[in-house]
């Protein structure tokens, strides 16, 4: 019997790299898109991706380029029983958001289509049952093509990431405050690791429960708040908690002036967009949103894996892992 071929898209990011490492533990034929300068940054090499992908099959190119998803990766002969995606764009903006969290995507997702693959494991995010931002807009659309599009799919919308609540380690390891927006108790989540989350897309291949679903998805434990992040930080330190509260309407200030000026510098104008994500981020709780009652709800909201984020401060405090952020990253 041949090995289950899979196409993985987004392997450079960590929940990527997570990803391609359980395949390829479980004996998975496994094929990586990537772009020529890969990485956070593009600062990955092909040579670093070999090196970080050990074991499987590279393809370069661009993945929004229809020609060559069509020619070099969804070829005759060059069969697929599952692609999975872990790409994001790597900064929200709206050009970018479009590009990737939709139009890459809808690209893939038409040569699959075209090439008889017969499932598509999507990773999306739990931000988009409130879509303000044009990444969420972007990929609410994408989501919808799949949906309609006759694949056995699995939507997972996870919470938030270890290395999304991890910016601020080093700042108070220096014996700086932790910074609240508010009182660091206006939003919670369930954060999720890589590995966690790797291990729960892969499953959905096979999880007959989670096909043709939209699935939220959140780490073990009880939901857990900004001020719970900085307190547990600080024991870990041996530190007495030190906070600063930054007003929310400090972030809309910025927000304003960057947008009036990004009408004249369009570069300001996508940083008014990161300042209008980080604003979503600092108020908007990562949990399931409870429309009918207008409030998120952190027991309706699923759990699963064992790695925690207490433990995760922890490694990296003592040098054990290290951070790798995003191009959208904050602070």
């Amino acid at each position: 019997m041949k090995p289950r071929r899979v196409l993985l898209l987004g392997a450079s990011g960590s929940i990527g790299q997570a990803t391609a490492t359980a395949l390829l533990a479980q004996g998975v034929e496994l094929v990586c898109l990537l772009r020529p300068r890969a990485g956070v940054g593009g600062a990955w090499t092909p040579a670093d991706c070999a090196r970080r992908l050990p074991g499987a099959t590279l393809r370069f190119g661009d993945v929004g380029d229809a020609a060559w998803l069509s020619h070099q990766v969804f070829a005759p002969g060059q069969r697929f029983d599952a692609v999975i995606s872990c790409l994001a764009s790597r900064t929200g903006v709206p050009k970018d958001a479009w590009a990737i969290d939709h139009g890459a995507h809808s690209r893939v997702l038409a040569a699959a289509r075209q090439a008889g693959v017969p499932q598509f494991v999507l990773l999306s995010a739990i931000c988009v049952q409130k879509p303000r931002l044009a990444f969420q807009q972007a990929k609410l659309a994408f989501e919808a093509e799949l949906i309609a599009s006759g694949l056995r799919y699995s939507i997972v919308r996870p919470t938030a990431f270890f290395k999304s609540l991890s910016g601020q380690v080093e700042r108070v390891r220096r014996g700086k405050p932790f910074l609240l927006f508010g009182d660091g108790e206006l939003t919670a989540c369930k954060p999720i690791s890589d590995a966690d989350l790797a291990d729960y897309l892969i499953a959905c291949l096979d999880d007959a429960s989670r096909w043709n679903r939209v699935l939220p998805i959140g780490g073990p434990g009880d939901a857990i708040s900004p001020r719970q992040q900085g307190e547990a930080l600080f024991a870990l330190l041996g530190q007495t908690p030190r906070f600063r509260s930054v007003p929310l309407g400090l972030l809309d200030a910025v927000i304003g002036c960057l947008s009036a000026a990004g009408r004249l510098l369009p570069g300001l104008a996508a940083k008014a967009e990161l300042a209008r994500i980080g604003r979503y981020y600092a108020s908007e709780s990562m949990l399931v949103w409870d429309a009918a009652q207008g409030r998120y709800d952190a027991a309706a909201t699923p759990s699963t894996g064992s790695d925690t984020l207490v433990a995760y401060y922890g490694a990296l405090l003592r040098g054990d892992v290290s951070l790798q952020r995003g191009d959208h990253a904050v602070f």
